[in-house]
């Protein structure tokens, strides 16, 4: 089976290709790399992906499990955006030493910070396992599928790993038609070596976020240590900087428009081949409620980080990552509105549904695609808040891990063994602490108060949980706003999950009849036992039925439309796209150019505002013009600019590599006219935004004065 799909799938990479659209597989690159020739490529698709040689995948590493970075020396130096070393610049931060605020550059290796809990993630090898896949999982379905899937999948892995000496990942690819086992070795001492003040690397705040014209400085750099024969080791002081195979150099000869650009890096996930039926569902329920939970969390996060410093330190990453996709589903909405996609995609799919008619295809997976979404939607809108606004409080996470003991001792009668206890408060204790680094009292209090009386308003009645009728109005009518402040008040003063003392006391001797007796658990119960007796096997039941025909459904796109040429959608694993600095046109009478430029970034400037100020040092070289080796003869200084290339989130920190494999800049985002992206890419309007290299060296070399990283760096003027 696997020889009849891989054939196919290579004829169809045969065929020719768009420059602009497809996360390709390096591995993969097939008839791609005549198409990159023609756009400008000098390097040999050797050069791109190798396993006999250093390569530039070799450069390229997934940082902290959710962006990507690239080596930019040979002493383990690496660069990635701003947001995405965001955490752990504000974990090294203090309201005394403020490294989120005022920047940091260490101008030795004896000045780097140690970043606990960033690791990265260097590929290794690829290897199709679609085979021994198949034949383990058989023709098996639903549920039965993914415990023969994990199966298989845990069996190929824990012997790859080499008793712990790799990390392997088995992913599917095209829906679930292909498996391929990923080898990585994995580094953890990783320590933080600059960044530039907030104020520039997150400059234009939300405003600007998802948009173009852009001037943010979106980078900070990291240094990753190796221990004895440049292998991983946990942090010591003895390891020593890393050795990567291959390392970028850098380009300061600046870009124009056409130029060839690549990027390579770890995209997240992209749902491109989703059915018209399903979009309908993101545009009509499940977008329009995530903003809605989203838009109230955030108000209440920045009202007391507004109030507080300390506050502000505490959740300025959980509100960064919030706040990024408040946006994005704002813009997805939207731009798949103004698209028609819903309508296209319906276009696509009745002639689908002829050729299957036609080519005597038994399936009629649209009827079972429709059938399938109307069974659903009446439950949709309950799991996002059940996820968005439920779980927005650190006080519903702490409840959620302690179920497992709650549901524990129901099984034995309140009573569990020494084993059995530790096992369950380990696992508590862990989860606690977690949630306990973004819990602040006052900001947990509204919250609660907030995100309960949200519930209620917008989760179907016949689908809530009893708390509601049990205690929240037992003194109040639903109708009272006092009713849910006064409940607050009462499980805040009845429970143990807020306070870190009480907590540990209760796991020094945990009873079933302390957590049955506790409010704020039996309010997390109500809604957790509500939602997983009531309601999950719904969205699992989906979830495995979507699973199931969308594997069919790409299976027959490829035998449909075999000259159309096919990529898969993106799974966090290595990809690389191509295309051109490109200009473009985002509405009728406007053109933007493919470049911004400090100028541009200077006339945004508001003093003391959050998201437009500026450090004085920038105002200094800017009255200066104080630009060194890095603006243009004229004396420009560029900050950013944009590419036709394919990305999404997980590309953030990507390397836009040129035609030569020298480093033109850092990708940080999408733009507002393209973010229908991840479900229907729109050629016309896609761009990438990067941070243009000049700027970043300019910063490096003359706000930082850390010429030590400059003359680091292989620099080509």
């Amino acid at each position: 089976m696997k020889k009849s799909f891989l054939s196919f799938v290579a004829v169809i990479m045969m065929l020719g290709a768009r420059a602009d659209e497809g996360m390709w597989i390096p591995m993969l690159i097939g008839k791609n790399y005549d198409e990159m020739l023609r756009l400008g490529l000098k390097l040999t698709a050797d050069d791109i992906y190798s396993i006999n040689h250093s390569s530039l995948k070799d450069a390229i590493l997934q940082f902290g499990g959710g962006c990507t970075a690239e080596m930019i020396s040979d002493n383990g130096l690496l660069l990635t955006n701003h947001h995405c070393g965001y955490d752990a610049i504000a974990n090294l931060s203090t309201v005394e030493r403020d490294l989120l605020d005022n920047g940091f550059w260490a101008h030795n290796l004896q000045e780097e910070l140690p970043a606990q809990g960033v690791t990265a993630l260097f590929l290794q090898s690829m290897e199709d396992v679609t085979d021994k896949v198949k034949a383990a999982v058989g023709d098996a379905t639903g549920e039965d599928y993914n415990k023969k899937y994990d199966a298989i999948r845990k069996e190929i892995e824990e012997k790859a790993a080499n008793k712990g000496q790799f990390v392997a990942n088995v992913r599917d690819y095209f829906n679930g038609n292909q498996f391929f086992l990923l080898i990585y070795k994995r580094y953890t001492d990783v320590r933080l070596v600059g960044t530039p003040p907030k104020s520039l690397g997150k400059f234009g705040g939300d405003t600007d976020n998802w948009m173009w014209p852009r001037h943010t400085s979106d980078f900070s750099m990291f240094r990753i240590y190796a221990g004895e024969n440049n292998e991983p080791k946990a942090y010591a002081a003895t390891n020593v900087p890393y050795h990567p195979k291959k390392f970028l150099p850098v380009s300061a000869r600046g870009v124009h428009e056409g130029d060839y650009a690549m990027v390579m890096g770890y995209p997240g996930r992209t749902n491109r081949y989703e059915v018209s039926y399903g979009v309908d569902l993101a545009v009509n329920v499940v977008n329009p409620s995530i903003v809605t939970c989203r838009d109230l969390r955030l108000a209440i996060m920045r009202r007391h980080m507004d109030m507080n410093k300390a506050t502000y330190l505490q959740l300025t990453s959980s509100y960064s990552r919030i706040a990024n996709y408040w946006k994005y589903y704002i813009g997805q909405t939207e731009q798949l509105k103004r698209l028609n996609v819903v309508s296209e995609k319906a276009k696509a799919e009745d002639q689908f549904t002829k050729w299957e008619h036609d080519n005597n295809m038994s399936a009629d997976l649209m009827n079972k695609f429709a059938s399938m979404y109307k069974d659903y939607t009446p439950y949709a809108k309950h799991a996002v808040y059940y996820g968005e606004c439920f779980r927005a409080t650190a006080i519903a996470r702490m409840g959620g891990a302690l179920k497992p003991l709650y549901d524990a001792y129901e099984r034995h009668n309140g009573e569990l063994t020494d084993d059995t206890l530790k096992k369950f408060i380990n696992m508590a204790k862990n989860a606690y602490r977690g949630n306990l680094k973004e819990f602040d009292l006052g900001t947990e209090k509204e919250l609660f108060t907030e995100m309960t009386a949200l519930y209620y308003k917008n989760v179907p009645k016949d689908q809530l949980p009893d708390i509601y009728a049990k205690a929240v109005f037992k003194k109040r009518d639903a109708d009272s706003k006092e009713a849910y402040a006064d409940y607050t008040e009462y499980v805040f003063a009845h429970t143990f999950l807020t306070d870190s003392n009480k907590f540990n006391a209760f796991c020094d001797n945990p009873s079933f009849s302390k957590l049955k007796s506790d409010a704020a658990m039996q309010y997390d119960m109500s809604f957790i036992t509500n939602y997983v007796t009531n309601y999950q096997s719904k969205g699992e039941a989906f979830n495995y039925k979507k699973a199931e025909l969308s594997k069919q459904y790409v299976h027959e796109l490829m035998m449909q439309q075999k000259d159309r040429m096919f990529y898969p959608d993106a799974n966090s694993t290595m990809r690389v796209t191509y295309g051109k600095v490109l200009s473009y046109d985002p509405q009728d009478g406007v053109h933007d150019n493919y470049f911004t430029t400090l100028d541009g970034l200077m006339a945004k400037y508001k003093p003391g505002s959050d998201e437009f100020d500026v450090p004085q040092d920038l105002i200094n070289l800017y009255k200066a013009k104080d630009y060194g080796r890095y603006a243009d003869a004229d004396g420009t200084l560029h900050t950013d600019f944009i590419t036709n290339n394919d990305i999404t989130g997980g590309n953030s920190g990507s390397p836009c590599i040129n035609a030569n494999g020298e480093l033109i800049g850092a990708a940080f985002d999408g733009n507002w006219e393209a973010m229908s992206g991840d479900i229907a890419f729109d050629k016309k309007y896609k761009r990438t935004i990067v941070c243009d290299i000049r700027f970043i060296l300019f910063l490096i070399d003359k706000m930082g004065h850390a010429d030590n990283l400059i003359k680091e760096m292989d620099i080509r003027y």
